[in-house]
């Protein structure tokens, strides 16, 4: 191209005008741009030559007015309509002829810009321009029109997010809920999440950095989540509420209850405890003793009985299979079942008459079950009583009843440790959390705990024995013996902690198993659980099995359909269990943070990897166990004083170093 030669190129994407000064090199050009800067091109990057010339960088503000004042009057859409008849290439000369009448180079060039950025009538073909069919065109259209709205709704949706943060009230409109759910699902699972592009562009447009961190802060900034939600939870997916339909059938359950069909022994006035922390409000089991006419006791362990509200099949029992359990959380429990149910005609509760599956048993004074027999009852004199209100009833002997079920219960625990039971006491923490208040209470050991704990074992223990008796095909609790360490290695370890910690470590894992098989950490040859129906599904599935059993009637599970239902059942349980944890240790942690200036007194329980400096520890004051890098061999057994360094709850982060006394 000669010096003067005015071309179009293109530079990071935009269009610029600039005049040929000569070469660069064998292949490149030089030219001056209307600013008088000199800009070396390759021949790529020209787009375009002007025709006449030559011309001067002087020329250049005076020719743009023009090629201007032609695209301030041009109608592309009105040339598309007469050359789409004759399906020929068009030019842009051709196009300056028809639009403006003239060639000229103005005019030209104003039609190449038309030409080149047009995305709607035209598309390029080789040096020309073909016309777009007109179904084309309409389609484009159409696809232009949907994201012009999608671009306002974006613009109003900003504008409404900035409006919240600044204070205002929170009035999204429908069109908001795809992109709040997309911040949403960015914040729950990051780069994994399907729509990522959409929340980082949102966060990009609001300031932001564009983390998975920053969506969960703008969403506690909007007031759409709290400060300290829940992300295990929301990601399982798990419902915190009931939908319409099973609330609707709940509600007419309890207008027009269904008829009992249960031939149900009547306790009358005898006493029956139930024994739970004050916050329990799904009370499902109850203790008594009768005493009988040749001077013997019998136990009663009374179970509330939800099999007589819901029926296999119907929209109750469905909902609690697709929950699979009750969620507990610091924060409050997600019941199975709908709250006015699960708290109120299905519990066992003071001043109604209350319908249960009963386990009597006789027990020797060796602990043994000597015999014993399970019935639909009615439960009427119900007293609840606090775990902490009943230690002391049973250390007085002021609740006679309560004391003598403690010494059996005592007599249970001998019985099963003489048959290879494992007992572990270690600290457990139990953390309650109400309007972001943390109280959190270190679990001991306590009587009343002992009594229930036994209690619940020995109703497992009979609905088993009762099951395998008559062929009842139901979910056994299995567990492989472990394989202690020697007695004397044992005992040069520290009492306490330290040693039971080791016990622990040499347990199997439990299994569940529609076969009957040795519970070898309770001691016993046969295990179900039978006592949470209201909270567990199981449980729940035993009792619709036994209470079949004892009208007569055939069972409503056969044991491959059992199978089936306990290997979709287990693993929501397993998801469960894991929030359960992770959740209880957001809120340590949190606990902790607001501590982390105190020193943690923490026992040195094991060492990891057999390295003395890398401790698994004890942290005394939440009985939470933690690995920690020390700078010094220690002993187990040995107190170390902790200092938090690092402790963030929603990275699941707590760093802990030894603050070392100076002598």
């Amino acid at each position: 191209m000669e010096r003067g030669t005015l071309v179009e190129f293109r530079l990071q994407g935009g269009r610029r005008l600039g005049v040929i000064s000569g070469p660069d090199g064998k292949k490149n050009f030089n030219l001056q741009t209307q600013t008088g800067n000199t800009q070396t091109v390759h021949p790529r990057q020209i787009t375009y030559q002007v025709a006449g010339g030559p011309y001067r960088t002087s020329e250049l503000p005076a020719f743009e007015s023009q090629v201007q004042n032609y695209l301030d009057q041009a109608d592309l859409e009105v040339a598309w309509e007469l050359f789409r008849e004759s399906h020929a290439l068009v030019s842009p000369e051709d196009l300056a002829q028809l639009l403006f009448d003239t060639a000229a180079p103005a005019a030209c060039y104003a039609a190449h810009c038309l030409l080149s950025e047009d995305r709607l009538y035209f598309k390029q073909k080789g040096d020309g321009y073909e016309p777009r069919p007109t179904a084309q065109v309409e389609e484009l259209r159409h696809q232009q029109a949907v994201e012009q709205r999608k671009a306002q709704e974006q613009a109003r949706f900003l504008a409404r997010v900035q409006s919240v943060l600044g204070g205002a009230a929170d009035e999204w409109e429908p069109s908001d809920r795809l992109r709040l759910d997309a911040l949403e699902r960015y914040a729950l699972w990051g780069d994994e999440a399907s729509d990522r592009a959409s929340a980082q562009d949102v966060l990009s447009q609001l300031g932001h950095t564009t983390r998975s961190e920053d969506a969960i802060a703008l969403l506690v900034a909007l007031r759409l989540w709290s400060p300290h939600e829940n992300i295990h939870l929301r990601r399982s997916g798990i419902p915190v509420h009931f939908g319409t339909p099973v609330s609707e059938y709940a509600r007419k359950l309890l207008e027009n209850p269904p008829a009992d069909p249960a031939s149900r022994r009547d306790f009358g006035r005898l006493a029956i405890y139930t024994i739970d922390d004050e916050s329990t409000r799904e009370i499902d089991d109850g203790l008594s003793l009768e005493m009988l006419e040749d001077g013997r006791e019998k136990l009663w362990i009374h179970i509330a009985d939800p099999t007589r509200w819901v029926q296999p099949g119907d929209p109750l029992e469905a909902e609690a299979r697709r929950r699979a359990t009750s969620v507990y959380l610091p924060t409050g429990a997600i019941p199975m079942f709908p709250p006015e149910l699960a708290t109120g005609p299905m519990s066992l509760l003071p001043g109604q008459l209350n319908c249960a599956l009963s386990f009597g048993a006789i027990i020797g004074p060796d602990g043994a079950v000597e015999n014993f027999e399970v019935t639909p009852a009615l439960v009427r004199t119900v007293y609840p009583v606090t775990y902490e209100e009943a230690d002391p009833l049973i250390a007085s002997g002021e609740e006679p009843v309560l004391a003598r079920l403690h010494e059996i219960a005592l007599a249970r625990r001998r019985h099963r440790h003489q048959r290879g039971a494992v007992s572990i006491d270690l600290p457990e923490a139990q953390v309650k959390v109400k309007d972001d208040e943390i109280r959190l209470e270190i679990l001991g050991d306590s009587a009343s705990r002992l009594l229930v704990s036994e209690m619940m074992i020995l109703a497992g223990e009979l609905a088993a024995r009762l099951a395998i008796e008559a062929g009842i095909p139901v979910p056994f609790r299995t567990q492989p013996a472990p394989e202690l360490p020697p007695a004397d290695e044992l005992l040069r370890l520290p009492a306490g902690p330290v040693r039971e910690f080791a016990v622990c470590r040499c347990m199997q894992r439990g299994e569940v198993s529609v076969y009957p098989a040795r519970h070898a950490g309770l001691g016993l040859d046969a295990y179900t659980q039978a006592t949470s129906p209201i909270r567990r599904y199981s449980d729940l599935l035993v009792h619709f099995q036994i209470k079949a059993h004892l009208r007569h009637e055939p069972l409503p599970l056969t044991l491959e359909h059992l199978k089936e239902l306990l290997a979709m059942i287990d693993a929501a349980g397993q998801e469960v269990t894991q929030i359960e944890r992770l959740s209880e240790r957001y809120w340590i942690y949190e606990y902790l943070r607001h501590r982390r200036h105190q020193v943690q007194p923490g026992l040195v329980l094991d060492y990891l990897g057999g390295d003395p400096q890398r401790a698994l520890v004890l942290l005394e004051s939440v009985a939470l166990r933690l690995p920690v890098r020390l700078d010094r061999p220690v002993s187990k057994g040995e107190m170390v004083d902790l200092q938090i360094v690092q402790v963030d709850p929603r990275q699941d982060l707590l760093v802990l170093k030894e603050v070392r006394q100076a002598h």
